[in-house]
């Protein structure tokens, strides 16, 4: 394991080939977040972000539920205090603040995702949930609001009124309405979500790094920036794949009929 990397009680973290597995370890609070337990986790994400031979990421929870959210005790203080920052090996995991990530992250849940656990899906790239699943954006019953970016992606991902229906009101939700909702891309059967997970992170991670990093750049820039944006920067990008290792790489095992082998180079 990389040496960026620190040891941590409340996360689990397990490399498997190209891949970074992290777990939320703090199941006899239902894996609430703590600012110990967000500071793992975007250590984890930092790691998970700068070393190049990790090609994606599954987030996922132990015990009965990937999160109760966040423990506001302990945490609203200091994520409200402007003195509080994320360090110099840690990313903010729902990246509202930092830099882009490049690195694709595949979210596993089941059980209770409440507040922040919902905001974590939002940000990552791909999400599956157990079909037992069930969420809750419930800030409003607290007299806050979402502060890890669902005021702006869940009415992105599920339209105005559908994102509003929930925000507004706090309520529970199910695997189903996710789904309806775009908040996951799967349901499957319970206990079989961070399998199907893992399934889909080493499937990306089979993929061209280079190729995976220009697909997500130039996703991002077109919701931040406007098509035409993103439009007018696919040429250069172009350019600059084609003349990669793993583009010939990539039209060799096509001629060859044969699995690519890529590098990242």
């Amino acid at each position: 394991m990389t040496e960026n990397l620190r040891p941590s009680a409340v996360l689990t973290v397990e490399r498997r080939g190209h891949v970074l597995l992290m777990g939320l370890n703090r199941p006899a609070k239902r894996n609430a977040f703590d600012m110990e337990l967000l500071r793992a986790l975007g250590n984890a994400y930092y790691v998970l972000e700068t070393d190049d031979d990790l090609r994606c990421g599954v987030l996922y929870g132990h015990g009965a539920n990937f999160t109760g959210g966040l423990d506001l005790a302990d945490v609203l203080p200091q994520i409200t205090d402007s003195s509080v920052d994320w360090a110099e090996d840690e990313l903010n995991p729902v990246s509202t603040t930092g830099p882009a990530r490049t690195t694709p992250v595949v979210a596993a849940v089941h059980g209770w995702s409440m507040t922040i656990g919902i905001e974590l899906l939002l940000a990552a790239d791909v999400r599956i949930a157990a079909a037992d699943a069930q969420f809750a954006q419930m800030e409003v019953q607290r007299g806050i609001f979402p502060l890890g970016g669902a005021t702006y992606r869940l009415p992105r991902e599920a339209g105005w009124g559908n994102a509003m229906r929930w925000l507004l009101t706090g309520d529970p939700f199910d695997a189903n309405e996710a789904l309806r909702l775009g908040l996951v891309q799967e349901v499957v059967e319970p206990g079989r979500q961070l399998e199907r997970a893992l399934e889909l992170a080493e499937r990306i991670s089979e993929q061209a790094p280079l190729g995976i990093e220009a697909t997500m750049a130039s996703a991002r820039r077109a919701l931040n920036d406007g098509e035409v944006v993103a439009g007018e920067a696919i040429r250069a990008d172009l350019r600059r794949l084609v003349t990669s290792e793993d583009a010939r790489e990539g039209m060799l095992s096509f001629l060859e009929r044969r699995p690519a082998r890529f590098t990242g180079r």
